[in-house]
């Protein structure tokens, strides 16, 4: 595991221990920290993170894309057999790239060789902030992009790749945001008080379906002891939340038919900002319930 060190720390490192100190935030690329390395001292790890992107956006274009060249296919066969850079074998695996299924790994095979052929560079998109259908999507509709637009579209996204990396490597004042978050509450409109111990349950939703991220029980504010996601990106894509609001309503001992109309209540939703704050409230009586997205 790479040594963590505070911004005080690598503002007083010398030019060849400030290189090594950064290595592998820029894949492939000791000269983006060279670069950066007499703008020092940085006063916080945004204008840092800021100094290591003009390193590379103040270089000739023909240099910005052998910069991009130089990454990893997503999903790719360099990426199933481990042979990447340490940082992308750890992103890509975290939202299983390295392990697909055959046809899903053939579709990014072909859309990988689409997008070379185009644009003579990778498709290079943050996997931290994305689903797998969101990273497809994003692939079929760059396709479409002309070249510049592209290229300004992955020095972007190894703009957010860059920034989750350094801030899990340097500490220190002004991190940039690089984080998001989801919760809930229920609220129990009948009798005009937070509803505690109903089930929830948050799950990702995909074309091949859905997958269970969490479960919790809501406590005496109706809240979620913590948020259903916290201290990451909140991944890009579509989810669901479902509220065992019927089993709630009964477990008070209302006189209700033995059939509740309420049971499970799902509501499913879209994110768009990773680094936002999603809430996603239920406001409920036995005979029915609302949402809004709430702060």
């Amino acid at each position: 595991m790479t040594e963590t060190l505070s911004l005080q720390q690598l503002n007083a490192l010398d030019e060849a221990g400030f290189i090594a100190a950064l290595d592998g935030i820029f894949e492939h690329a000791p000269w983006v920290a060279a670069g950066a390395s007499a703008r020092r001292p940085f006063t916080t790890v945004t204008a840092l993170h800021e100094a290591l992107m003009q390193a590379v956006l103040a270089r000739p274009e023909e240099e910005r894309v052998a910069f991009v060249a130089a990454h990893p296919d997503l999903a790719g066969k360099a990426a199933r057999a481990g042979n990447i850079a340490p940082a992308s074998v750890s992103e890509q695996a975290g939202l299983g790239l390295d392990r697909l299924p055959d046809a899903e790994f053939e579709r990014f095979e072909r859309l990988n060789a689409a997008y070379r052929a185009r644009f003579g560079f990778p498709f290079v998109i943050c996997v931290r902030r994305q689903t797998r259908d969101a990273i497809l999507d994003a692939f079929e509709a760059r396709l479409a992009h002309d070249r510049s637009a592209e290229l300004a579209m992955a020095l972007d996204e190894i703009g957010h790749i860059t920034r989750l990396r350094l801030v899990e490597r340097v500490t220190g004042a002004g991190v940039p945001k690089t984080t998001g978050r989801l919760s809930t509450h229920v609220l129990d409109t009948h009798k005009g008080a937070p509803a505690q111990g109903v089930a929830v349950t948050l799950y990702e939703v995909g074309a091949s379906g859905r997958a269970r991220l969490k479960e919790a029980v809501t406590n005496a504010d109706g809240r979620t002891d913590e948020p259903l996601i916290g201290g990451a990106p909140l991944r890009i894509g579509t989810y669901e939340i479902v509220f065992g609001i019927g089993a709630y309503f009964a477990a008070r001992g209302l006189d209700l038919p033995a059939k509740p109309f309420l049971d499970e209540v799902p509501i499913r939703f879209s994110i768009s900002e990773p680094e936002g704050h999603y809430h996603v409230p239920l406001v409920a009586t036995p005979w029915s319930y609302s949402t809004y997205r709430g702060s």
